[in-house]
């Protein structure tokens, strides 16, 4: 058995238009953009999904959404999520990237939230 839960909604943006995207989301949903020192191409919009991470990120690559699931065994929930139609179509850090039925990314990556809101939100698997 693993757990999982969705973690993260990551606005992917092309480098170029980053810094403008992420003044954009800040003024639209009304949180402040803060970018992260240690990963520069993210920046933070906290607060603007309420338990869930949410970030602009600088990416060489074409516009678009995907959200991060987060869980405490990353291989399981990544053969869970392939058996369900999904691909793995690369890998960046400890982070697993798939295409889902429909053409849309998700992260699979290990847990990242506090392990308390880990616990109360993350749904079991068999």
């Amino acid at each position: 058995m693993h757990r999982s839960r969705v973690y993260a909604v990551i606005i992917d943006t092309p480098t170029a238009e980053a810094a403008r995207a992420a003044e954009f989301w800040s003024a639209a949903l009304g949180v402040p953009a803060r970018p992260l020192p240690d990963q520069p191409q993210f920046t933070s919009l906290r607060g603007a999904v309420p338990g869930l991470v949410t970030a602009v990120q600088a990416v060489d690559d074409a516009p678009g959404i995907h959200i991060d699931i987060e869980s405490d065994d990353p291989d399981a929930e990544t053969a869970r999520l392939v058996a369900l139609g999904a691909e793995q179509v690369g890998r960046w850090l400890e982070c697993r990237i798939l295409r889902v039925p429909g053409g849309q990314v998700v992260c699979v990556l290990p847990v990242e939230s506090d392990p308390e809101l880990f616990d109360a939100q993350a749904r079991t698997w068999p």
